[in-house]
């Protein structure tokens, strides 16, 4: 199920708790990429906000949005850097991106696997994808006045255990808003605090958020045969290895019998040979 776009805009940029909920992805982001300089930078779902820092220093900037979500123009006042895609069709070619970020778009497609393949193909070898997915064991994934109430919320084995299945390679990991998901004023005073003491004790239970980085695993093409052949294959059986041949002419009487001692006689009993 996809929130429409207008109502994860409204979230992010109009509400006390989404410009908070963006302040600490971007921070859980920057930890591990502080720079993307002369990279190509892509993000799908609703990943415009956590984009915002690399537009002055990637080579190139693309927010995808699915088409069942909608699309909005990004970044306001300048030129779009936003469009809207098919979930597993992005109109991108293969081995083009080096960074992509996932939001609000892995836990609400309806074909996940395919998702993930499609990643695969156009991130480069070696590349690497940031998916951030609601925690289950969360708060945040049971309550729906927040994006991250809808959809399908993931343990970290579950999310792991998918990217390994489609040829990625799970790495860094991380836990995001300790905050509480309420838009009231004592809790949103709170949301640093609550921030400080959930990294520090590293409660599960605190986190709304699961954050993976995961790399595109790329396998080398076999080379040579990898298992010998342990027996003589069936259809060489039965027939008498063939001997060098010598300077003396053939005797045709001699050849013709020990012919027949080594192979037999293949002519039926009772059945004539035609003439040549």
């Amino acid at each position: 199920m996809h929130l429409d776009v207008v109502d994860l805009r409204a979230f992010y940029y109009r509400t006390k708790l989404g410009r908070a909920v963006q302040r600490d992805l971007q921070e859980t982001i920057a930890k591990r990429w502080p720079d993307s300089r002369q990279m190509q930078v892509v993000g799908f779902g609703f990943a415009a906000p956590l984009l915002r820092p690399h537009l002055g220093t990637a080579r190139r900037v693309l927010s995808l949005m699915p088409a069942a979500q909608g699309v909005m123009r990004w970044p306001p006042g300048d030129a779009n850097l936003s469009t809207l895609v098919e979930e597993t069709q992005w109109p991108l070619p293969g081995g083009s991106v080096d960074r992509i970020i996932v939001a609000h778009g892995l836990e609400t497609c309806e074909a996940p696997e395919a998702l993930l393949d499609e990643i695969w193909r156009v991130l480069a070898p070696g590349g690497k994808v940031m998916f951030i997915v609601p925690n289950r064991a969360g708060f945040w994934a049971r309550r729906d006045t927040t994006p991250f109430g809808y959809g399908r919320p993931y343990s970290m084995g579950q999310l792991e255990a998918l990217l390994r299945a489609r040829r990625f390679q799970p790495g860094w990991h991380a836990k995001a808003l300790y905050m509480w998901p309420s838009h009231r004023a004592f809790w949103l005073r709170t949301a640093r605090l609550f921030g400080r003491i959930g990294r520090r004790l590293g409660l599960r239970i605190m986190a709304g958020a699961l954050v993976v980085e995961a790399t595109k695993q790329v396998y080398a093409p076999p080379s040579g045969l990898r298992d010998a052949v342990r027996a003589p294959l069936d259809v060489l059986q039965g027939l008498a290895r063939p001997r060098p041949a010598t300077n003396r002419a053939p005797n045709r009487t001699r050849g013709a019998s020990t012919q027949e001692q080594r192979f037999g006689n293949s002519t039926p009993k009772g059945e004539d040979i035609p003439p040549a």
